[in-house]
């Protein structure tokens, strides 16, 4: 009998962690365990985990999505469990979300995806799904070709045996796509969406069409830097990744100048540095070090900004004095 493990990776969400593992233990078909993969919680979360007697967990330092989804992957898959349902900790299950997806498993293993709705209105999906954007559009069982790790998503041990784990070092932000390119585009595994197993979800995006805070918006480095990873395993080629790279950063570039209504040419800067790290193959960069930079930049040009009046009134108070004493004042 194949066994099924839902994986949960969480870093200080500790109430809406509560509510994923809840609707996990109310599934209609339940699976054979859950494990949580605790990034380096600071909240409640690691006592509440030592709580759950009927939960299997791992606490790690913090790792992204990607380390976590990676570490989570590989103790299922070396528990020898069949099928790992991987979601992160915002995400709510409908009651009968995994019996619906069971269903859509045959006839060959396959990375099987939940459909992803937006938990604020329970009807449009979070992520682009054929030419559909409302769940009620949607009349087949089975959108074939699409799918979006780790939200819901439904992995056979032998696509992990063939194709390996996520990569841990891209840390958060294009993890999962390149990890769904690697599957369907390398090892030519076929992907698809349950449409009636419904996984409600906190729709996040990064995008330089919405105004976004420099002082916080660290997650902005690596869906910046992670690009280039993602287009080279999706076109199975250093060149022509390398090529659609050059024109996403041009895109985002162009983006930032039409939209952008804050530190408009920091952030243009700003591009820069993420660029440098994925071309030089820097993956070592954490969150704090990018949120310290980000924030000693902002600083420093403030500081700048703060001393331009002074530096111009004191070279008009000096100027003239010193034209008097050189003899080069008009009379």
């Amino acid at each position: 009998m194949e066994k099924i493990i839902a994986v949960v990776v969480t870093h200080n969400s500790h109430i809406s962690l509560k509510k994923c593992i809840e609707s996990l233990r109310s599934q209609t078909q339940k699976p054979d365990a859950i494990l949580v993969v605790n990034n380096g919680s600071a909240d409640f979360t690691s006592v509440w985990l030592d709580k759950q007697i009927d939960l299997l967990h791992i606490n790690q330092e913090n790792s992204g999505t990607a380390g976590g989804f990676h570490t989570g992957i590989e103790d299922a898959y070396n528990k020898g469990y069949n099928w790992i349902w991987c979601m992160n900790d915002k995400g709510v299950l409908k009651e009968d979300a995994l019996e619906k997806m069971m269903k859509e498993k045959n006839p060959q293993p396959a990375l099987v995806n939940s459909s992803v709705i937006n938990i604020h209105d329970r009807k449009t999906l979070v992520f682009k799904t054929n030419q559909y954007q409302q769940i009620n559009e949607i009349k087949e069982d089975v959108i074939y070709g699409i799918s979006h790790p780790f939200n819901g998503t439904l992995i056979h041990r032998s696509i992990v045996e063939k194709v390996g784990l996520p990569k841990k070092e891209l840390f958060i932000c294009g993890d999962g796509t390149e990890y769904f390119y690697r599957i369907v585009k390398q090892f030519k595994i076929p992907a698809k969406t349950a449409t009636q197993s419904i996984l409600y979800m906190v729709p996040v995006n990064y995008s330089q069409k919405e105004d976004w805070d420099y002082k916080t918006s660290w997650k902005m480095y690596y869906h910046l830097r992670n690009k280039l990873k993602v287009f080279q395993t999706k076109y199975q080629s250093k060149l022509l990744g390398a090529a659609a790279y050059f024109i996403f950063i041009c895109s985002e570039m162009t983006l930032t100048m039409i939209h952008q209504k804050t530190d408009k040419f920091r952030k243009l800067n700003f591009i820069l540095w993420p660029v440098a790290d994925a071309i030089k193959g820097n993956y070592k960069m954490k969150p704090e070090v990018v949120m310290k930079k980000m924030n000693e930049q902002l600083f420093s040009s403030r500081i700048k900004l703060l001393l331009n009046p002074v530096k111009n009134a004191l070279y008009n108070l000096l100027i003239p004095s010193v034209r008097e004493e050189t003899g080069t004042a008009t009379a």
